[in-house]
């Protein structure tokens, strides 16, 4: 009898049956609360009626429209929808199925771009388990070990941690940036660096935001030597950050965007972005795919970025995003295995440490686990493992909310 892989681990005991909103439901009917949203994906909660009937009326007459092979309108559709929240400037779209893929691509695009091969990545950054995308990746080495050797050119640079460096936001910044530039003269010329890929919250590294100064310094340095800034929003992007892309806390402008997870609330889909100018130096045949654009995705994804437009699912995430903020200090004050709590919008951590300042990997666990016990779905994250994170669907109300820091309080104490 064939199964599943051995080395797949379920991160909750649930066998999920159905899902509705911000609730998943097992073949029992016991309701969760999902705070994971299937890893950042379901932005508009499980099986919003108007993406499940965009996706069921394109599934009647169109499934699969090759987009290399014929057009189809879902496509042109989206692209014309994505224009409207896209940076400006950033104008041409292609699309593939995964993050890792959308990753790919842009690094291909920028090294035909420049004619350079070097990509600047950073520690505790993850951009995917594809081979490229795994060299570019350092927020375990879950990701990277047993393969190699990865693909050359990767050179990486620390991410301003404040609470693991021990020091202020400022402060933080003020070395990233130094040591930044300090590889710039030790281990990649300029001459050599096609990219800069960030991600504007370090996701599976931790949940930690990038400040502001620190990606306003990047683009800096990336006009400054002619580099090419590649900003990874597959998990933060499409308001989960409480604006429409991480990077606008910033107030930067990327050279080329990656989207994917909330983009279609479920449905695979991933793209990047780039001006027009750019976009054309990629060379012939170099973009493609076979399910690339797919037109049930592309239908998803037009009723994901109208529901996310209509019902005010970025203001949501910003609001909500505080409010839980809020109740998960309260908590951590009262639990001190809970070291700092941080994030932006819908995309909050909570990291568990010793005493001493030492990851706590043992006690983020079993949280974890005792949540999912009384019906609070929950992921962890981070190089160690020890930090615990919530990423609930756009859709979550203040009564969610406050169900879901309840829920994890109660958790808590009884782990305590």
């Amino acid at each position: 009898m064939a199964e599943l892989s051995p080395v797949l681990k379920q991160a909750t005991p649930v066998l999920a049956a159905r899902g509705e909103g911000v609730y998943l439901y097992d073949e029992q009917d016991r309701r969760y609360l999902d705070f994971t949203a299937g890893i950042g994906v379901t932005s508009t909660g499980h099986c919003h009626p108007r993406v499940v009937e965009a996706a069921q009326r394109q599934v009647g007459t169109l499934i699969h429209g090759q987009y290399t092979t014929v057009m189809h309108r879902p496509l042109l559709q989206l692209t014309e929808r994505l224009g409207e929240v896209l940076p400006e400037g950033l104008d041409r779209l292609f699309y593939v199925n995964s993050g890792s893929e959308a990753v790919e691509a842009a690094v291909r695009l920028a090294r035909q771009a420049t004619g350079r091969q070097n990509i600047v990545a950073f520690q505790g950054g993850f951009h995917g388990r594809t081979m490229g995308a795994a060299a570019l990746t350092s927020s375990g080495t879950k990701v990277r070990a047993g393969i190699g050797p990865l693909m050359p050119g990767v050179v990486f640079t620390p991410f301003p941690e404040p609470y693991r460096q021990h020091c202020s936001q400022a402060e933080a910044v003020r070395w990233a940036l130094a040591e930044f530039d300090h590889l710039l003269v030790t281990l990649s010329s300029p001459r050599d660096t096609a990219a800069i890929i960030v991600e504007p919250v370090l996701g599976e590294g931790g949940y930690i935001p990038a400040p502001p100064e620190f990606l306003r310094g990047l683009r800096e340095r990336a006009d400054q030597h002619g580099i090419l800034l590649i900003v990874d929003e597959v998990q933060t992007g499409v308001g989960r950050t409480g604006r429409f892309w991480g990077h606008d806390h910033a107030a930067i402008r990327p050279d080329i965007l990656i989207t994917a997870k909330g983009l279609a609330s479920g449905f695979p889909l991933s793209a990047i972005a780039a001006g027009e100018d750019l976009m054309a130096t990629a060379w012939p045949g170099s973009q493609g795919g076979t399910y690339g654009g797919n037109a049930v995705a592309a239908a998803a994804a037009i009723a994901t970025l109208d529901v996310v437009r209509d019902e005010k699912l970025v203001d949501n995430a910003a609001e909500q995003g505080a409010r839980l903020q809020e109740g998960l200090r309260k908590v951590a004050a009262e639990h001190p295995v809970i070291g700092d709590v941080r994030g932006l919008g819908l995309m909050i951590g909570n990291e568990f440490t010793t005493p001493d300042g030492l990851p706590d990997t043992a006690t983020a666990t079993r949280a974890h686990q005792a949540a999912a016990e009384r019906g609070l779905l929950l992921l962890t994250c981070g190089p160690h493992g020890n930090v615990v994170r919530m990423i609930p669907p756009l859709i979550v109300t203040a009564e969610q909310v406050d169900d879901a820091v309840a829920r994890w309080a109660e958790a808590l104490a009884a782990i305590a």
